[in-house]
């Protein structure tokens, strides 16, 4: 054995290294996942203002859209069971249920436009289209927000020959596989492949239609 060994016989065990207690190993999780948490709550509050602005200029387009560009739209809001143009004092508009009625140069109103959504394929479909009371046709129908499967559910917003069955058509809709229909009213022909998609956007309409249209009827007599 050389004389600068230190594991010879009877040479002193190095210290052992002190241990990190438990605790701080948990107290330096606790405060990384505490940071990563408030860092997430900052950044979605500094970018909900842009998120929320996005989404109403895509709904103030989607309205556009299914009045077939109306020269103005108010919206009225469902307080009481009555639909009204003022919001009701100290209400949040947010925590309102509302449907927006557009109206030509001439001032006279040209059908309401009405959100809706139902339960998809796999997520909530979520949707906007236009209603004529005065004929009980529908004016369009613009898909808001689908996580369908690309390829088949989504054709519901990108296959046209669906999406244009909704001008001109009336309430209430009947979904048909293609090829089947009998001419009926409110036949709307379904999508081969994505039948649960397509049928879902005709439950989504006639549910919204059945529980919106006292509440429209009312309005139009009470309007001068």
């Amino acid at each position: 054995m050389s004389p600068g060994s230190v594991h010879g016989p009877g040479a002193p065990a190095p210290p052992d290294e002190p241990r990190t207690p438990a605790w701080r190993l948990l107290a330096t999780l606790g405060s990384g996942g505490a940071l990563a948490g408030l860092l997430l709550v900052v950044v979605y509050q500094l970018t909900l203002p842009r998120i929320e602005a996005h989404k109403a200029e895509a709904l103030q387009q989607a309205i556009e859209e299914v009045l077939h560009d109306p020269a103005r739209f108010d919206t009225l809001y469902l307080n009481a069971g009555q639909l009204t143009r003022e919001l009701p004092a100290g209400a949040d508009p947010r925590a309102l249920e509302r449907v927006y009625l557009g109206y030509d140069d001439a001032e006279t109103p040209v059908g309401f436009a009405i959100t809706a959504a139902e339960p998809g394929f796999q997520d909530v479909i979520r949707l906007i289209f236009g209603f004529d009371p005065k004929t009980g046709a529908l004016l369009g129908m613009k898909v808001l927000e689908t996580k369908e499967t690309p390829g088949l559910g989504d054709k519901i917003e990108k296959d046209s020959a669906f999406v244009s069955q909704f001008t001109g058509v009336a309430a209430p809709l009947q979904g048909v596989k293609k090829g089947a229909g009998k001419g009926k009213p409110g036949e709307v022909d379904l999508i081969t492949g994505a039948t649960i998609s397509s049928r879902t956007v005709v439950r989504a309409i006639n549910r919204a239609l059945e529980r919106w249209r006292p509440a429209l009827a009312a309005y139009r007599e009470r309007r001068p």
